[in-house]
C-alpha cells in the first residue's frame, strides 16, 4: 500500500512538472515570436534596447545614418507610393508598400526586413533601388508591421508568403527580373527562397545583408542570450511546441541547407563588428553557396549597419553586382 502511494505521489509530482515545464515553453515560445505577447511584455522595448547596446556607435556611422533617413524622407514626400495587400494560404492579410519608378522597367526589388521589423525600416534601400530605375516591393513579413499572422516566422513560413508578392510583380510585369534584398531574418528569407526547388526563374540575384545560418541556432541563442537559459535544455521543446501551435519547424528555416542547392547569383554582406549574428555565419553561407557568389565584408560595421558605415561602397558594391547579372 505505502509503495502504491508513493508512486501514485511521484506520478502527480511528475505531472506538476511536467505542466509547469510546458507552460513555461509555451510561454519561451510566445516571448520569442508572438508579437501581441510581445507587446504585453514590453519586449519589443527591450529587443529594441538590447540591439541598439550592441550596435557601433561611431560617429561616422550616426552621421551616414542620419543623412540617409534625412535623404529617404525627403524622397518619401513625392514617391510614386501605393498600399497593397495579399491573402496568405492560410488566411492572414499581408500589407506592403509598392514604388514604381519614373519610367518604365523590368526590374524589381522586393526588400525584406528583419527580425521585429516592419517595412519602413527598407526604404532607404527602396530610395536607392528606385533611384536605379527599380520598380520596388517592401511587404511587412507575417505578424509584423501592418501584416498579420500568428508566429514570426524566422524566414520559413515568409518564404511561401513572399511566393505572393512574387506573383503580385509577374502579374504586371510578366518578363520581371527580381532582386531579393533582405536584412537579418529578411535576408534569411531571401536565401531560403533562392534554394527553394520551386523558385522563380524570374529571380535574377539575391543581395544577402547579415544573415544567419540556422533559424534553430539562432533560436537557441537567444533563448540563452535573452532569458539566461541553457539553449538545451529548452530548444528542441520549444520547437515542438511552435510546430504543434505554428504549424512549422524552426529546423526547416536553414539558410545553409537553401544556398547549398541555390543557382541564384548571391553576394553576401556582413559587418565585422556584428553582435547578434556573428559575421562567421556569412563566411560559412559563402562557403556552402552552389551558386556564383561574392562575399563583402564591411570594416567597423555592427548588425545591419554596413549601408550606415560606408554607404558609398555599400551601395557600389551592389550595383556592379547587380549589373553584371540583370543585364540583357
Amino acid at each position: 500500500m505505502q509503495k502504491k502511494k508513493r508512486i501514485r505521489a511521484a506520478a502527480v509530482c511528475f505531472a506538476a512538472l511536467f505542466a509547469v515545464y510546458t507552460v513555461f515553453v509555451y510561454f519561451l515560445v510566445s516571448a520569442c515570436l508572438v508579437p501581441s505577447f510581445m507587446d504585453r511584455l514590453n519586449a519589443f522595448e527591450d529587443i529594441t534596447r538590447k540591439c541598439y547596446a550592441e550596435q557601433v556607435q561611431t560617429s561616422d556611422i550616426k552621421e551616414n545614418q542620419s543623412k540617409l533617413l534625412a535623404d529617404t524622407a525627403e524622397w518619401l514626400e513625392t514617391a510614386d507610393r501605393k498600399k497593397i495587400s495579399a491573402r496568405t494560404r492560410d488566411g492572414y492579410t499581408l500589407i506592403a508598400a509598392e514604388f514604381a519608378p519614373k519610367q518604365e522597367s523590368d526590374k524589381w526589388a522586393l526588400l525584406l526586413h528583419g527580425y521585429t521589423g516592419w517595412k519602413e525600416e527598407m526604404y532607404q534601400f527602396a530610395y536607392w533601388y528606385y533611384e536605379q530605375g527599380f520598380h520596388v516591393l517592401v511587404p511587412d513579413l507575417r505578424c509584423q508591421g501592418e501584416s498579420e499572422g500568428d508566429f514570426i516566422g524566422m524566414g520559413w513560413t515568409d518564404h511561401y508568403d513572399c511566393e505572393l508578392w512574387i506573383a503580385h510583380i509577374l502579374a504586371q510585369t510578366p518578363e520581371a527580373k527580381i532582386v531579393l534584398h533582405g536584412q537579418s531574418m529578411g535576408a534569411a528569407t531571401a536565401l531560403i527562397m533562392a534554394g527553394s526547388p520551386e523558385v522563380s526563374e524570374h529571380i535574377a540575384a539575391v543581395v544577402s545583408d547579415s544573415a544567419y545560418t540556422e533559424a534553430y541556432e539562432m533560436f537557441g541563442d537567444k533563448i540563452t542570450e535573452w532569458f539566461h537559459l541553457p539553449a538545451a535544455v529548452f530548444v528542441d521543446s520549444a520547437c515542438l511546441m511552435l510546430q504543434l501551435r505554428g504549424g512549422y519547424d524552426l529546423r526547416d528555416a536553414s539558410p545553409l541547407r537553401a544556398v547549398a542547392r541555390s543557382g541564384v547569383p548571391t553576394l553576401f554582406i556582413h559587418g565585422d563588428q556584428d553582435r547578434m549574428i556573428d559575421v562567421g555565419m556569412s563566411y560559412e553561407l559563402f562557403e556552402a553557396a552552389a551558386c556564383e557568389k561574392e562575399l563583402f565584408i564591411v570594416e567597423g560595421a555592427g548588425h545591419a549597419q554596413a549601408q550606415d558605415k560606408d554607404p558609398e561602397d555599400y551601395y557600389g558594391r551592389i550595383d556592379a553586382f547587380l549589373k553584371r547579372y540583370l543585364q540583357g
